[in-house]
């Protein structure tokens, strides 16, 4: 009987099959050789490139009015940024025509991998935890009642909320842009914030 180890591997072959013996000695001289040729071989760290390099974040600074920094989402600028000054279509869900809700949703899903309901009111309703607008975080929605009884809580406009104050959406008279919590008509017509819930 002969026993042989290489490399912490035990082969045992019995005397009485001598014709056995040439099979494993090819592949003892084949463990031998790959052992060897493994160890010279170093794998170099690869550093993963980096995902949005200064350029463009500073195109993205000066088309939102923002100063935006790697820290922020800078996904959600990049796939906002595509969607800017597409028309305004009721029922749309296109770069051909959007609506607000067909806006956020688009943008959800492509950033967050998130499927909301398709109208303002059921993305209140159902996807969203309400928030003050002193708690926004980028990514978090905000509603507003544009349309209908001034005594109702119901929203009919949303957007997606970006930082400063400042949040995407699709207007009915001038399409996807940028617009300012700030400004008269958003405070007049605020209802809430949304937190969606994951």
């Amino acid at each position: 009987m002969l026993i042989l180890n290489t490399a912490g591997l035990q082969i045992r072959q019995d005397m009485a099959n001598p014709a056995g013996h040439g099979r494993i000695s090819i592949l003892l001289i084949c463990i031998v050789a790959l052992s060897f040729a493994s160890c010279g071989v170093r794998k170099q760290p690869v550093s993963p490139p980096p995902l949005h390099n200064a350029q463009i974040i500073e195109q993205l600074s000066r088309q939102f009015g923002l100063r935006l920094t790697p820290t922020d989402n800078i996904s959600l600028y990049k796939a906002g940024s595509d969607w800017i000054g597409v028309k305004y279509r009721y029922g749309g869900n296109t770069k051909n025509g959007v609506d607000c809700s067909g806006l956020v949703c688009n943008l959800y899903r492509q950033v967050y991998g998130i499927n909301l309901e398709r109208t303002t009111a059921n993305i209140y309703k159902k996807n969203c935890i309400a928030i003050n607008r002193n708690k926004l975080r980028e990514g978090d929605l905000v509603f507003f009642k544009t349309l209908g009884s001034a005594q109702s809580r119901v929203p009919t406009h949303v957007g997606i909320y970006l930082k400063s104050g400042k949040f995407i959406h699709a207007s009915a008279s001038k399409g996807v842009m940028v617009s300012s919590l700030y400004e008269a008509y958003y405070v007049r017509t605020w209802i809430a914030g949304g937190s969606v819930k994951r």
